[in-house]
């Protein structure tokens, strides 16, 4: 497949460096997740805590009815943030990884349109049909993977679109209860 002892090296270190760029990016993905798991479990234990105290210390049930209520909105933004937080590194991650997988498959565009040429180069009068039928096959390749690609690109947007319709809806659906609990309260 590689006419030259330098071709199937370049093609080597390219892809060690590609293996290399995703174990980088998976390592720091899942050191920004645990980050952010331990920092959000240090907070809601912290917070638990203090609001224990607080419940603990209430007068009467009004009060700890009054408490609950204050209690819910800032836990529901944290629970919020959380999730935001988490979908950002995980967008971020599928970003990187998509950059990564589609360096690669130019080069390989790049790499077997220069194989077709050295063949044509090479090739063996009457193998005319052959060549047009392997050009013909590339290209249906290239144009798939790059069909592909849009329609997976639109389809990422619009579920971030539906997430963020869902995350606004959610979030003021939750502050109309938590209104309707204080005033309750």
């Amino acid at each position: 497949m590689f006419t030259k002892p330098e071709n199937f090296a370049s093609a080597n270190k390219s892809a060690m460096e590609a293996a290399l760029t995703l174990a980088n990016t998976a390592f720091a993905s899942t050191e920004r997740f645990a980050a952010l798991n331990l920092n959000t479990a240090r907070t809601v234990f912290e917070e638990s805590v203090a609001n224990t105290k607080a419940l603990i210390g209430a007068k009467d049930v009004q009060e700890m009815l009054s408490l609950q209520a204050a209690f819910a909105q800032p836990a529901f933004d944290k629970a919020m943030s959380y999730s935001r937080q988490v979908y950002e590194i995980a967008t971020q991650t599928k970003d990187e990884f998509s950059k990564v997988v589609e360096a690669q498959f130019a080069d390989a565009q790049t790499s077997a349109t220069t194989m077709l040429d050295q063949a044509l180069k090479n090739a063996p009068a009457g193998s005319d049909t052959a060549i047009a039928t392997l050009k013909s096959a590339i290209s249906a390749t290239n144009s798939a993977y790059a069909s592909m690609t849009k329609t997976a690109k639109q389809m990422t947007e619009m579920a971030e679109a539906n997430v963020a319709a869902a995350a606004d809806a959610t979030v003021k659906a939750t502050g109309a209860n938590i209104a309707k609990i204080k005033k309750a309260a």
